[in-house]
């Protein structure tokens, strides 16, 4: 089954114009994206996305990984972006632009991008705004841009500055419309609290680009509804926080159920022994934006995860299993719930296996649901 068919994302012109109705309404000044009429700047309403993480294998494994994947029947592929792995023994940590670029070249249908991208340190939001609507002009339409506050084992180790929370927080905001006003064309002359720009892209994007902001707690869930035009984040925090997002969308005069939920979902295609496998080399999950966001060194990450959490808690609410209706449920709740992208994150090393599994026995009973 080809990518793009599962929920109807053919028809991306009749599916969540989110890119062209909101953001022009997320901050003051903000202009559109150029060719803000295109209907491709629109996600579909349901769509299973493919995880692909930099921490765990190789950039070329990735490609190899998203091409299949897209074969299979998944309608998005998202990688990580980071400079570091979250823990050590991950072994991994590739160039997440030059992967998008790739898979771009390698697959005809699906949505590519980070999440997230941190727009703020190691990456100046200027230069965030050329690499993606460069990407976008390479592959119109099925680029979208998903940005966060960052961690310290990324940002801090390669810029030498980790501010507390609300600093990061402006910064990200700050970003944001620094990016949007960028991707107008428009000569930008921006001197905000964080960053001073004078700049224009001469390259802009051939269509609107949707911009996602990731969120782990209420505060950071209200400012993505309010300053981005969808969301990015884990099952647990969505069902925790959902009101907080569309209280932030509401306050910026956007309709939280037309913009884009994407939540993160690990599984696991196999038995308990396969769950311990990728647990051990996700094991800060429990723990990764309560506390260990703050420590730049992945070594110690893994040590303090090994010490503080028990493995059985790290997999202790994903859907663990060969039967494909435990791994429907599970997506089928998270589209219940008010997601509109289950985003497929395994953790084990044998990625194919998962590909081939959600290819023929999970998306096509989706689609026939």
């Amino acid at each position: 089954m080809a990518a793009g068919t599962l929920f109807g994302s053919s028809a991306l012109h009749s599916q969540f114009s989110f890119a062209r109705s909101t953001s022009m309404n997320l901050q003051p000044g903000n202009g559109s994206p150029q060719n803000s009429s295109s209907p491709n700047g629109s996600l579909p309403k349901k769509m299973i996305g493919f995880m692909l993480p930099h921490e765990q294998f190789p950039v070329p494994k990735l490609v190899e990984f998203g091409e299949a994947a897209e074969r299979a029947g998944f309608d998005l592929l998202a990688t990580s972006d980071h400079l570091q792995p979250w823990q050590d023994n991950e072994a991994h940590s590739g160039q997440a632009w030059v992967t998008m670029a790739a898979l771009g070249q390698r697959t005809k249908r699906a949505w590519i991008g980070p999440t997230v991208t941190c727009p703020t340190f190691r990456y100046n939001p200027a230069v965030v705004a050329e690499g993606f609507a460069s990407l976008n002009l390479l592959f119109p339409g099925r680029i979208f841009l998903g940005i966060g506050s960052g961690e310290a084992l990324n940002e801090q180790v390669a810029v030498g500055s980790w501010p507390k929370w609300p600093e990061r927080s402006e910064r990200l905001i700050e970003a944001t419309d620094i990016i949007r006003k960028l991707w107008t064309g428009n000569q930008v002359n921006h001197k905000g609290k964080y960053y001073a720009v004078n700049a224009k892209l001469y390259d802009t994007p051939a269509s609107p680009i949707p911009l996602l902001m990731a969120a782990n707690g209420p505060k950071a869930m209200r400012r993505a509804g309010q300053y981005a035009d969808g969301l990015v984040t884990d099952p647990k925090t969505w069902k925790q926080h959902k009101s907080e997002f569309e209280a932030g969308a509401r306050a910026a005069g956007k309709d939280p159920a037309q913009m884009p939920v994407l939540v993160e979902q690990y599984v696991v295609v196999g038995n308990q022994k396969d769950a311990e496998v990728a647990a051990e080399l996700w094991r800060f999950g429990p723990k990764a934006f309560k506390t260990y966001y703050n420590v730049p060194d992945p070594k110690q990450i893994r040590q303090q995860a090994d010490a503080e959490i028990p493995l059985q808690q790290v997999y202790s609410d994903w859907p663990v299993s060969t039967d494909p209706n435990v791994h429907i449920k599970a997506i089928t709740e998270l589209f219940e719930s008010g997601a509109t992208i289950a985003n497929i994150h395994s953790g084990q090393p044998d990625q194919e296996r998962v590909i081939d599994f959600y290819g023929k026995e999970v998306l096509p009973k989706l689609k026939a649901r």
